[in-house]
């Protein structure tokens, strides 16, 4: 059988699914469907045929793709139609994680399998109502126990939901925090100890104060006759003031 006869069939098998569909599931289902026993589909006969698809569904012409997401393929609605989605789904849409929540399960993301206990050393504070949100929203999962810790406390990883809320097939997708860190860093500014060498007054020419690199205050030999005698200019505007009532007014 031709590879363009089983296309649309994946298509619908992956359109029909209520959850993310590997290659593997789609070889044994195809299989199956055609009674193939002989000549089984192979997983490379179902990989290139999913390329088609995905190369298909690329056009501007759909406003869905398919993705690998949460563990399998997916048919997704493409970014660009998000606030139409919105308004048809409403507040379920528009739910947010608060701080406290985005903190930990990053944390969960990137440290897991975890404990409770190593969250919370993490963040420095109580970390119960955050865990209990993200497992009602079926972001994290409990692995199990941890048998070398005392008490053997349960251990957190997150689940397929949160790879599918974060479109995203595996942990290993996530960015890595060094990658994350180097967008952020700000080029620090390199001082030279040679920059503080030079007493500041031979820098500054023009300044009547200044401070040597010792720290001490210098006052320039011309800061004196530099500075205006305010006696002086008192005594003038003193003159002047007497000169003019002394004027007689003329009639």
């Amino acid at each position: 059988m031709e590879l363009s006869t089983i296309i649309p069939h994946i298509e619908a098998l992956i359109f029909a699914s209520e959850k993310p569909l590997t290659n593997l599931e789609i070889v044994e289902l195809i299989n199956n469907a055609f009674g193939f026993m002989e000549e089984r589909i192979l997983p490379e006969q179902i990989e290139s045929c999913i390329e088609g698809i995905r190369e298909k569904y690329q056009s501007e012409f759909y406003p869905f793709e398919v993705r690998e997401s949460g563990g399998g393929w997916q048919f997704l609605t493409k970014v660009e139609y998000y606030k139409t989605l919105a308004q048809l789904n409403g507040e379920r849409f528009l739910k947010r994680l608060s701080n406290a929540a985005l903190e930990t399960l990053a944390i969960i993301a990137y440290k897991q399998p975890i404990t409770k206990g190593e969250i919370e050393s993490i963040r420095g504070v109580n970390s119960d109502y955050s865990i209990q949100k993200l497992l009602e929203k079926e972001l994290i999962v409990i692995m199990g126990r941890n048998e070398n810790m005392p008490g053997k406390p349960l251990v957190y990883t997150t689940s397929k939901n949160f790879m599918d809320y974060f479109g995203i097939n595996s942990a290993a997708d996530l960015p890595k925090i060094r990658e994350v860190l180097a967008e952020q860093m700000i080029e620090p500014t390199i001082i030279n100890p040679d920059h503080f060498a030079t007493p500041m007054q031979e820098r500054v020419e023009d300044a009547l104060l200044v401070v040597d690199s010792n720290g001490d205050l210098i006052v320039h030999p011309d800061a004196v006759n530099e500075i205006p005698d305010d006696t002086g200019a008192s005594e003038e505007n003193s003159n002047e003031e007497t000169s003019n009532e002394n004027e007689t007014p003329e009639v």
